[in-house]
């Protein structure tokens, strides 16, 4: 491999921890019942079950970024959730539009994080 490719490599092991990172630090107080977390999905007019699926799948989504073999399916797993956060700060909650840039974002490194691990 040149340099070239281990340079690809690099940036995207580094992505993809940085992706499981922030999804485990966002999908463990999710599942851990956080205040704020329980809040928010009332206030967005979600049921509380809907919270614990959204904290599990983040959390499963930042093991399998880990795995090479399973990263796409994790990165995959990212981009569906995302794309419901984009639709829940749009549209669900009218003073928190400001975030769906971020959430698309994410939502954007995710699909080429997992457009470039694709086995």
């Amino acid at each position: 491999m040149g340099t070239s490719g281990k340079l690809k490599e690099a940036s995207i092991w580094t992505a993809s921890i940085l992706l499981a990172a922030l999804f485990v630090v966002a999908g463990a107080p999710k599942l851990l019942g956080a205040e704020g977390w329980v809040r928010h999905f009332a206030r967005w007019g979600y049921p509380d079950w809907l919270r614990l699926v959204i904290g599990t799948l983040e959390v499963a989504a930042a093991a399998l970024l880990c795995l090479p073999k399973l990263a796409t399916l994790g990165a995959c797993v990212i981009v569906v959730i995302m794309a419901g956060a984009t639709y829940t700060h749009l549209f669900r909650a009218t003073d928190e539009a400001g975030r769906a840039a971020f959430t698309l974002t994410i939502l954007l490194l995710a699909a080429v994080v997992g457009y470039l691990r694709r086995a």
